[in-house]
Parts: C-alpha cells; sequence; structure tokens
C-alpha cells in the first residue's frame, strides 16, 4: 500500500440482493473519491463489482481503516469478529429490520460514503466480554462477545441448575432454561427479550439475567464492569464431562459446557470500536427501533 492511499474492508450479508446492490454502489462511491475498496477472501466471488477491489485475509487488518458492513446485526457481529482484534473501527449501514449496531440506513448510503471520504467520524469504544469455561480447575475453552454469552440447556425437556457466583461469593442456585450475561451494547439484543434492562452504552456494566427461572430471586441484575460473574453447572445425575449445556457468544460461536462445567465472564480485554457519524441520543434511537409512542411531548425549554 502506497503512501497517502486508504483502503476500507467491506464486509456485506451476501445472501442478500438488496445487500450486493448497496455493495456495487458502495465500491464505485468509493473507487471513485479514491478509497480503496477490500473484501474478505471467503466473500470475493460473489460481489461482482464495476469498479476492482482486492480479496483480503481476516488476519491482514493492519492497513485497513474502517470495516464498512453492509447488512443486519447479524452482520454487524461478523464484521466485530474480523475488525476487533485489529482494533480497527466498524460502520453498520443497517439492510436488516431492527439495527441496533448500524449508524446508518441503507438510504443514507451516499450522506455515509461522503462523511467517510472526509473522514468525518468519530470513534467510540463498546466493552465486551471475555468468557472462560473450565473443568476440574483446567481451562478447556474460551471465547469473547459483543452483545451477550449466553448459557442454554443442551436438551428441552431438562432443566439446567446452576449455582451461580459473584466476585468469588456464592449469590443463588437456580433450575432454568439458562443464564445471560451481557453488556449495555447487548441490552437491546437477548437480554431485551428475556425481560432484562436497557442499559445505555455510555455505561460500562455487567449484566446477569436468569432465563425462566424458577426461583422467587431471580431478577436481572448490573453488576459492576470490574465484578468477576461465575456459573458452575450443577451435576445432575448426568456422567460428569457429558454435555449437560451450551454457551452461544453473540449467538455465532457455540462452546459446549460439560455437566460439572464453571464458566468464567468478566469484561473483555478487548473492545470492539464503532465509528459514529451521527450524535443522536441513545434515547431517539430506542424511540426509532421500537417505534416508541412519544406523541404529546413537548420540547423542553
Amino acid at each position: 500500500m502506497g503512501h497517502g492511499e486508504r483502503d476500507v474492508l467491506l464486509v456485506v450479508h451476501t445472501g442478500r440482493q438488496v445487500a450486493l446492490d448497496a455493495a456495487r454502489d458502495t465500491v464505485a462511491r468509493l473507487s471513485a473519491s479514491g478509497v480503496g475498496v477490500r473484501v474478505l477472501a471467503g466473500e470475493a466471488g460473489e460481489l461482482e463489482t464495476d469498479a476492482p477491489v482486492c480479496a483480503l485475509d481476516a488476519g491482514a487488518l493492519e492497513d485497513i481503516e474502517l470495516v464498512v458492513v453492509l447488512g443486519g446485526d447479524g452482520t454487524m457481529l461478523r464484521g466485530a469478529e474480523v475488525a476487533r482484534s485489529a482494533g480497527v473501527p466498524l460502520l453498520g449501514v443497517n439492510l436488516g429490520r431492527v439495527g441496533f449496531l448500524a449508524e446508518a440506513e441503507y438510504e443514507d448510503l451516499a450522506f455515509v460514503v461522503d462523511r467517510i471520504v472526509a473522514r468525518d467520524y468519530t470513534v467510540e469504544e463498546r466493552m465486551t466480554v471475555d468468557v472462560e469455561v473450565s473443568l476440574d480447575g483446567q481451562v478447556v475453552d474460551r471465547s469473547w462477545a459483543l452483545n451477550e454469552a449466553s448459557v442454554e440447556k443442551a436438551s428441552r425437556e431438562r432443566m439446567l441448575e446452576v449455582l451461580v457466583s459473584i466476585d468469588g461469593r456464592p449469590l443463588s442456585k437456580w433450575g432454568c432454561d439458562g443464564v445471560i450475561f451481557a453488556t449495555p451494547t447487548g441490552s437491546t439484543a437477548y437480554n431485551f427479550s428475556a425481560g432484562g434492562p436497557i442499559v445505555w452504552p455510555d455505561l460500562d456494566a455487567l449484566l446477569l439475567v436468569p432465563i425462566s427461572a424458577h426461583a422467587l430471586f431471580a431478577r436481572p441484575l448490573v453488576v459492576s464492569p470490574h465484578s468477576l460473574l461465575a456459573l458452575e453447572l450443577q451435576p445432575n445425575g448426568e456422567d460428569p464431562g457429558s454435555k449437560g449445556a451450551v454457551m452461544w457468544c453473540d449467538g455465532r460461536r457455540v462452546l459446549d459446557l460439560p455437566h460439572g462445567a464453571r464458566v468464567e465472564v468478566r469484561r473483555g480485554a478487548l473492545p470492539v470500536r464503532f465509528a459514529r457519524l451521527h450524535r443522536a441520543p441513545f434515547s431517539d434511537r430506542l424511540v426509532a427501533k421500537f417505534a416508541l409512542p412519544v406523541d404529546g411531548w413537548r420540547a423542553e425549554k
């Protein structure tokens, strides 16, 4: 890459025609403005564009200025997998229905490209969670999540018995369908549908939400970002080490949890960086995404 050249990486929901159309449009607009566009090696074949695009391996992002995502929240989460380790900011153009992670909608595409070309965006960091699974004191798996790590029962008919502890002290044992460990960014995702609280994204906190727990004290908890949250799968007569539950990280990366496993969740060492174009308050985003009734409001003087 020569001096002064700029490159962005395009991550596209290639299964949707609207995304392919948006990709062609984006490539043409950026190329015309002298910004180079790259795509992931695995997706290059599906993107037929007039302007040349270079394929890139997921690990080779050192010269990429921005990862531009065209799709819904699922595609944004895929973009986050690529961008996080390199610390490259993500900019999402939402082509899905309700996209919370994206910064703009499809009809804003020309505006988005102008802002990229002018380097007119700010970058904010969103906290992640790191997850560690151990059995008999030995770490057997590790992962991370931007939205949430959820422990869920492996079979429909059996409830999970879990013992949750916080900062090395036991909190409660629950019979439940699972437990969600979410970030503020993930508070509008799975956490929301499980009845957890909506947390403003500029607040650092860890969320712990039991799913369908049969207990009086099974409320969503909002915990310090410095805390260590732990869950132990209680043996229920099954063979220790056999599959007791599964853990989904962002609904994308799955880990098997054997009976007797211990799961530790803490603030992630690496955040995900988001490029922001708008300074819209989070309340406005909530109102727009959930179509909340606000008629009758008078602007405060």
